[in-house]
């Protein structure tokens, strides 16, 4: 037989098996021993061995009991135990079984017998130990990619948001203070019961990384409408309402081109097309009211406006915090869904610190 580096620890609380089972045994393994249920705990708890050989019939603390402690430790749970025994009767392996031994040998123990049953299980926890490791390494592998390919999503939205962006200089951090508002409300809105479900983890962030989005629509509004640092006309409005259906048609054809369903692109989509529509209908560009408008696009609604609110125009000037925010308030039931105002007002204090965090 092969000498190998494993260790095995043998417990028994009578000195004449622990002698024979180590002269068996260190030829060929490290060998520890312990003459008590206790003992065995501890240096098992300090080093785990490869294999233990655990008495059942011992003072103070059976072999049972040891065996349960060492299977609630996270350090020990994982390391089989052969029960070694006088008690040889069927019932008495089938209850060792039970409780989570490996294999049952009946004292007076026959050495090719212990070396057979030895080996055997020192082999398979290390084909166990290889496959754990080579799981441990496709889990890295699989989150490593799945990091990158969301950072290159991140990255692919921002450029094209600000793609759009480049198109009104005015925006400076916009994308990214909307972006955190946008977050900020949606796990606020997660602890009311209507929407807890609805809002996990992973939707939330999908959210957010869709946020910036919002107005690529306006790639396709003519520079002298875009750009026009008065008051548009009612005609100019109307081409400039269009940025809505622009983008979301825009999204949606992305949509088509992926080879299968992509979260954050259906919620862009949405965030698109429905973030000017208002609470009680008067929004664009379908008029939609109350819970029929797509809760991504309230959310950014919000967002949104209480951006633009403080934010610096060719055509006005900023509004201060308290002033943005009880315009927000006083559009409560009408502009902005109830739910989500009272979030705002909640989270005010962390719509300043994004506001100043990301300021131009």
């Amino acid at each position: 037989m092969a000498a190998t580096q494993s260790t095995i620890l043998v417990v028994d609380d009578t000195p004449e098996n622990l002698a024979v089972l180590g002269e068996l045994l260190q030829p060929y393994y490290r060998v520890r021993a312990a003459n008590s249920g206790s003992r065995a705990l501890q240096i098992a708890g300090a080093q785990p061995p490869d294999l233990i050989l655990l008495d059942v019939m011992m003072p103070e603390m059976d072999g049972y009991e040891v065996l349960s402690r060492l299977r609630s430790a996270p350090a020990t749970r994982d390391v089989p135990v052969i029960f070694v025994t006088a008690m040889d009767g069927v019932a008495d392996e089938e209850h060792g079984l039970e409780q989570g031994a490996v294999d049952y040998i009946a004292k007076p123990i026959r050495p090719s017998i212990v070396l057979a049953r030895v080996r055997a299980h020192l082999e398979l926890k290390a084909a166990r130990d290889i496959l754990r490791d080579h799981n441990r390494y496709l889990e890295a592998e699989v989150a490593r990619r799945m990091s990158e390919n969301q950072e290159i999503q991140r990255v692919t939205i921002h450029a094209l948001a600000r793609l759009a962006e480049t198109r009104d200089p005015e925006t400076g951090n916009h994308l990214l203070r909307t972006q955190e508002y946008v977050r900020t409300l949606a796990q606020g809105l997660r602890k009311h019961p209507r929407y807890t479900a609805e809002l996990d983890d992973k939707t939330i962030d999908a959210l957010a990384e869709s946020a910036p989005l919002h107005d690529i629509g306006k790639v396709g509004i003519p520079d002298n409408i875009l750009l026009k640092p008065g008051k548009l006309t009612p005609e100019e409005w109307e081409i400039m309402k269009t940025h809505a259906i622009l983008g979301s048609k825009a999204i949606e054809q992305a949509e088509k081109d992926a080879r299968k369903p992509v979260e954050f692109l259906a919620i862009a989509k949405q965030i698109a097309h429905w973030h000017h529509e208002k609470w009680d209908g008067s929004g664009y560009p379908d008029g939609l009211a109350g819970e029929a408008i797509p809760l991504p696009a309230r959310l950014m609604a919000l967002a949104d406006v209480f951006d633009a609110l403080i934010s610096k125009r060719v055509y006005k000037d900023a509004f201060d915090f308290s002033t943005a925010s009880q315009i927000i308030v006083d559009g409560r039931g009408h502009h902005f869904d109830p739910d989500i105002v009272d979030v705002f007002i909640r989270e005010f204090s962390t719509f300043q610190h994004i506001a100043e965090t990301y300021g131009e």
